[in-house]
Protein backbone atom coordinates (compact mmCIF):
# COMPACT_ATOMS: atom_id res chain seq x y z
CA UNK A 1 0.00 0.00 0.00
CA UNK A 2 1.36 3.44 -0.96
CA UNK A 3 1.93 5.79 1.97
CA UNK A 4 0.33 9.23 1.61
CA UNK A 5 2.87 12.01 1.16
CA UNK A 6 3.16 14.39 4.09
CA UNK A 7 2.57 18.04 3.04
CA UNK A 8 5.58 20.31 3.43
CA UNK A 9 3.33 22.81 5.23
CA UNK A 10 0.29 21.91 7.29
CA UNK A 11 -1.73 24.40 9.32
CA UNK A 12 -4.76 22.97 11.11
CA UNK A 13 -7.45 25.13 12.74
CA UNK A 14 -4.99 27.75 14.02
CA UNK A 15 -6.33 30.60 16.14
CA UNK A 16 -4.11 33.41 17.48
CA UNK A 17 -5.13 36.22 19.82
CA UNK A 18 -3.15 39.25 20.99
CA UNK A 19 -5.05 39.97 24.18
CA UNK A 20 -8.55 40.87 23.03
CA UNK A 21 -7.49 41.15 19.38
CA UNK A 22 -8.35 38.14 17.24
CA UNK A 23 -5.60 37.89 14.61
CA UNK A 24 -6.29 34.43 13.18
CA UNK A 25 -9.39 32.29 13.58
CA UNK A 26 -9.39 28.62 12.61
CA UNK A 27 -6.88 29.08 9.77
CA UNK A 28 -6.33 25.84 7.86
CA UNK A 29 -4.10 25.22 4.85
CA UNK A 30 -1.60 22.79 3.39
CA UNK A 31 1.15 23.13 0.76
CA UNK A 32 3.09 20.45 -1.06
CA UNK A 33 6.83 20.57 -1.71
CA UNK A 34 7.75 22.20 -5.01
CA UNK A 35 4.88 24.69 -4.93
CA UNK A 36 4.64 28.46 -4.58
CA UNK A 37 1.57 29.81 -2.78
CA UNK A 38 0.69 33.50 -2.67
CA UNK A 39 -1.23 34.88 0.32
CA UNK A 40 -3.35 37.98 -0.21
CA UNK A 41 -5.62 39.98 2.05
CA UNK A 42 -6.25 43.44 3.43
CA UNK A 43 -4.09 45.15 6.03
CA UNK A 44 -4.67 43.41 9.35
CA UNK A 45 -5.88 40.20 7.71
CA UNK A 46 -3.34 38.12 9.64
CA UNK A 47 -0.71 37.40 6.99
CA UNK A 48 2.33 38.16 9.14
CA UNK A 49 0.68 36.64 12.21
CA UNK A 50 0.38 33.41 10.24
CA UNK A 51 4.12 33.57 9.50
CA UNK A 52 4.88 34.29 13.17
CA UNK A 53 2.94 31.22 14.17
CA UNK A 54 4.74 29.12 11.57
CA UNK A 55 8.10 30.39 12.83
CA UNK A 56 7.15 29.57 16.42
CA UNK A 57 7.36 33.22 17.49
CA UNK A 58 3.78 33.21 18.71
CA UNK A 59 2.01 30.19 20.17
CA UNK A 60 -1.46 29.57 18.75
CA UNK A 61 -4.32 29.58 21.21
CA UNK A 62 -5.66 26.61 19.28
CA UNK A 63 -4.58 24.37 16.43
CA UNK A 64 -1.42 22.72 15.13
CA UNK A 65 1.32 23.54 12.62
CA UNK A 66 3.75 21.09 11.03
CA UNK A 67 6.59 21.91 8.62
CA UNK A 68 7.93 18.88 6.77
CA UNK A 69 6.33 16.85 9.53
CA UNK A 70 8.16 18.73 12.30
CA UNK A 71 6.86 21.03 15.02
CA UNK A 72 7.63 24.71 14.51
CA UNK A 73 10.32 24.59 17.21
CA UNK A 74 12.07 21.60 15.66
CA UNK A 75 11.71 22.99 12.13
CA UNK A 76 13.28 26.28 13.14
CA UNK A 77 16.11 24.64 15.10
CA UNK A 78 16.92 22.28 12.24
CA UNK A 79 16.90 25.02 9.60
CA UNK A 80 13.90 23.50 7.83
CA UNK A 81 12.15 26.87 7.64
CA UNK A 82 13.67 30.08 6.25
CA UNK A 83 12.23 33.58 6.44
CA UNK A 84 12.50 36.75 4.34
CA UNK A 85 11.16 39.63 6.48
CA UNK A 86 9.50 42.91 5.67
CA UNK A 87 11.85 45.89 5.39
CA UNK A 88 10.46 47.34 8.61
CA UNK A 89 11.59 44.26 10.56
CA UNK A 90 15.32 44.75 9.92
CA UNK A 91 17.91 47.10 11.43
CA UNK A 92 19.53 48.14 8.16
CA UNK A 93 22.02 50.40 9.94
CA UNK A 94 23.73 47.57 11.81
CA UNK A 95 27.32 47.12 10.60
CA UNK A 96 27.10 43.73 8.94
CA UNK A 97 27.98 42.88 5.35
CA UNK A 98 25.84 41.10 2.82
CA UNK A 99 28.05 38.05 3.30
CA UNK A 100 27.47 38.20 7.07
CA UNK A 101 23.70 38.21 6.58
CA UNK A 102 23.81 35.22 4.24
CA UNK A 103 26.18 33.41 6.61
CA UNK A 104 23.52 33.68 9.34
CA UNK A 105 21.62 31.04 7.40
CA UNK A 106 24.40 28.59 8.29
CA UNK A 107 24.42 29.29 12.05
CA UNK A 108 22.45 26.15 12.87
CA UNK A 109 25.18 24.03 11.27
CA UNK A 110 28.17 25.76 12.86
CA UNK A 111 27.80 24.85 16.51
CA UNK A 112 28.12 27.25 19.46
CA UNK A 113 31.22 29.04 18.12
CA UNK A 114 29.47 30.05 14.87
CA UNK A 115 32.78 29.71 13.07
CA UNK A 116 32.17 28.89 9.40
CA UNK A 117 33.84 25.83 7.92
CA UNK A 118 34.77 25.29 4.30
CA UNK A 119 31.34 23.83 3.51
CA UNK A 120 29.64 26.86 5.09
CA UNK A 121 31.73 29.32 3.10
CA UNK A 122 31.03 27.39 -0.10
CA UNK A 123 27.28 27.36 0.55
CA UNK A 124 27.29 31.11 1.21
CA UNK A 125 29.29 31.84 -1.95
CA UNK A 126 26.95 29.67 -4.03
CA UNK A 127 23.87 31.39 -2.61
CA UNK A 128 25.31 34.85 -3.24
CA UNK A 129 26.15 33.90 -6.81
CA UNK A 130 22.68 32.49 -7.38
CA UNK A 131 20.98 35.75 -6.39
CA UNK A 132 23.50 37.90 -8.27
CA UNK A 133 25.11 39.55 -5.23
CA UNK A 134 28.57 37.99 -5.24
CA UNK A 135 30.16 41.31 -6.30
CA UNK A 136 28.43 43.11 -3.41
CA UNK A 137 29.21 40.53 -0.74
CA UNK A 138 31.34 42.86 1.39
CA UNK A 139 28.97 45.84 1.20
CA UNK A 140 27.12 46.87 4.36
CA UNK A 141 23.59 45.45 4.11
CA UNK A 142 21.86 48.83 4.46
CA UNK A 143 23.71 50.22 1.44
CA UNK A 144 21.91 47.88 -0.92
CA UNK A 145 18.84 48.84 -2.92
CA UNK A 146 15.45 47.52 -1.84
CA UNK A 147 15.50 44.68 -4.34
CA UNK A 148 19.08 43.74 -3.48
CA UNK A 149 18.19 43.59 0.23
CA UNK A 150 15.38 41.16 -0.51
CA UNK A 151 17.71 39.03 -2.61
CA UNK A 152 20.22 38.96 0.25
CA UNK A 153 17.62 37.41 2.55
CA UNK A 154 16.59 34.94 -0.15
CA UNK A 155 20.28 34.00 -0.36
CA UNK A 156 20.31 33.45 3.39
CA UNK A 157 17.45 30.95 3.07
CA UNK A 158 19.23 29.24 0.15
CA UNK A 159 22.47 28.91 2.16
CA UNK A 160 20.42 27.58 5.05
CA UNK A 161 19.03 24.82 2.86
CA UNK A 162 15.48 25.55 4.00
CA UNK A 163 12.81 23.26 2.59
CA UNK A 164 10.06 25.69 3.59
CA UNK A 165 10.40 29.41 2.82
CA UNK A 166 8.19 32.23 4.13
CA UNK A 167 8.44 35.61 2.41
CA UNK A 168 6.62 38.60 3.91
CA UNK A 169 5.96 41.27 1.27
CA UNK A 170 9.13 40.57 -0.75
CA UNK A 171 8.03 42.93 -3.54
CA UNK A 172 7.30 45.98 -1.39
CA UNK A 173 9.62 48.85 -2.30
CA UNK A 174 11.38 47.07 -5.16
CA UNK A 175 11.45 47.98 -8.84
CA UNK A 176 9.90 45.84 -11.55
CA UNK A 177 13.24 44.33 -12.58
CA UNK A 178 13.99 43.23 -9.01
CA UNK A 179 10.49 41.82 -8.70
CA UNK A 180 11.03 39.74 -11.83
CA UNK A 181 14.41 38.54 -10.53
CA UNK A 182 12.94 37.49 -7.17
CA UNK A 183 10.03 35.77 -8.90
CA UNK A 184 12.45 33.82 -11.09
CA UNK A 185 14.48 32.79 -8.03
CA UNK A 186 11.39 31.59 -6.20
CA UNK A 187 10.25 29.57 -9.20
CA UNK A 188 13.72 27.98 -9.40
CA UNK A 189 13.70 27.15 -5.69
CA UNK A 190 10.27 25.56 -6.01
CA UNK A 191 11.52 23.53 -8.96
CA UNK A 192 14.31 22.32 -6.65
CA UNK A 193 11.66 21.09 -4.21
CA UNK A 194 11.09 23.97 -1.76
CA UNK A 195 7.61 24.84 -0.50
CA UNK A 196 7.23 28.62 -0.66
CA UNK A 197 4.61 30.87 0.95
CA UNK A 198 4.61 34.53 -0.14
CA UNK A 199 2.43 37.30 1.25
CA UNK A 200 1.91 40.02 -1.32
CA UNK A 201 -0.22 43.00 -2.23
CA UNK A 202 0.75 42.75 -5.91
CA UNK A 203 -2.27 41.02 -7.37
CA UNK A 204 -1.26 41.68 -10.96
CA UNK A 205 1.90 39.55 -10.69
CA UNK A 206 0.28 36.73 -8.71
CA UNK A 207 -0.39 34.37 -11.65
CA UNK A 208 3.25 34.58 -12.78
CA UNK A 209 4.53 34.04 -9.24
CA UNK A 210 2.34 31.36 -7.71
CA UNK A 211 0.96 27.92 -8.44
CA UNK A 212 -1.84 28.50 -5.95
CA UNK A 213 -3.18 31.34 -3.84
CA UNK A 214 -4.87 31.92 -0.50
CA UNK A 215 -7.38 34.64 0.26
CA UNK A 216 -6.99 35.45 3.96
CA UNK A 217 -9.11 37.50 6.33
CA UNK A 218 -8.23 36.08 9.76
CA UNK A 219 -9.31 32.73 8.36
CA UNK A 220 -8.64 31.10 4.99
CA UNK A 221 -11.55 32.20 2.84
CA UNK A 222 -10.37 30.49 -0.33
CA UNK A 223 -7.41 28.33 -1.39
CA UNK A 224 -7.37 27.75 -5.13
CA UNK A 225 -5.52 28.69 -8.31
CA UNK A 226 -4.44 32.36 -8.62
CA UNK A 227 -6.93 32.82 -11.45
CA UNK A 228 -9.80 31.56 -9.30
CA UNK A 229 -8.81 33.59 -6.24
CA UNK A 230 -8.50 36.76 -8.34
CA UNK A 231 -12.06 36.63 -9.64
CA UNK A 232 -13.87 39.83 -8.55
CA UNK A 233 -16.57 37.97 -6.67
CA UNK A 234 -13.91 36.13 -4.64
CA UNK A 235 -11.81 39.21 -3.94
CA UNK A 236 -14.96 40.86 -2.63
CA UNK A 237 -15.08 38.23 0.14
CA UNK A 238 -11.96 39.76 1.71
CA UNK A 239 -11.84 43.30 0.37
CA UNK A 240 -15.55 44.16 0.34
CA UNK A 241 -15.18 45.42 -3.22
CA UNK A 242 -12.56 44.37 -5.76
CA UNK A 243 -9.40 46.23 -4.67
CA UNK A 244 -7.67 48.91 -6.69
CA UNK A 245 -3.95 49.56 -6.80
CA UNK A 246 -4.20 52.11 -4.00
CA UNK A 247 -5.64 49.54 -1.62
CA UNK A 248 -2.64 47.28 -2.08
CA UNK A 249 0.27 49.65 -1.79
CA UNK A 250 1.12 49.39 1.89
CA UNK A 251 2.46 46.54 3.97
CA UNK A 252 0.32 45.24 6.84
CA UNK A 253 1.06 47.55 9.83
CA UNK A 254 -0.86 45.50 12.34
CA UNK A 255 1.09 42.40 11.39
CA UNK A 256 4.58 43.83 10.80
CA UNK A 257 7.72 42.53 12.41
CA UNK A 258 7.48 38.75 12.32
CA UNK A 259 10.43 36.97 13.83
CA UNK A 260 13.10 35.05 11.99
CA UNK A 261 16.20 33.06 12.65
CA UNK A 262 18.50 35.99 11.84
CA UNK A 263 19.71 38.04 14.76
CA UNK A 264 19.43 41.44 13.09
CA UNK A 265 15.71 40.92 12.53
CA UNK A 266 13.09 42.10 15.00
CA UNK A 267 11.20 39.37 16.80
CA UNK A 268 8.06 40.97 18.17
CA UNK A 269 5.79 38.28 19.59
CA UNK A 270 3.38 40.84 21.00
CA UNK A 271 1.93 41.64 17.62
CA UNK A 272 -0.38 44.37 16.55
CA UNK A 273 0.76 47.70 17.91
CA UNK A 274 4.14 47.01 19.49
CA UNK A 275 7.19 48.88 18.21
CA UNK A 276 10.13 46.68 19.23
CA UNK A 277 13.75 47.70 19.14
CA UNK A 278 15.56 45.93 16.31
CA UNK A 279 17.74 43.00 17.31
CA UNK A 280 21.36 42.96 16.24
CA UNK A 281 23.72 40.14 15.35
CA UNK A 282 25.08 40.15 18.89
CA UNK A 283 21.71 39.37 20.48
CA UNK A 284 20.27 35.89 20.69
CA UNK A 285 16.76 35.08 19.57
CA UNK A 286 14.36 33.74 22.16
Amino acid sequence: MTRARVPAVRVDDVTVRYGEVLALEGATLSLEAGRVCGIIGMNGAGKSTLFKAMMGIVRPDRGRIALEGLSTARARKSGTVGYVPQNEAVDWAFPVSVRDVVTMGRYGRMGPTRRPRRADRAAVAEALDRVGLIDLAERQIGRLSGGQRKRAFVARAIAQGAGVMLLDEPFAGVDRRSEQTITRLLRELAADGAAILVSTHDLHALPQLADEAILLNRRVLLHDTPEAVLRPENLALAFGTPPGDGDLADADPSDAGAGTGADLVRTDPAGADADPEPNTPGQEQR
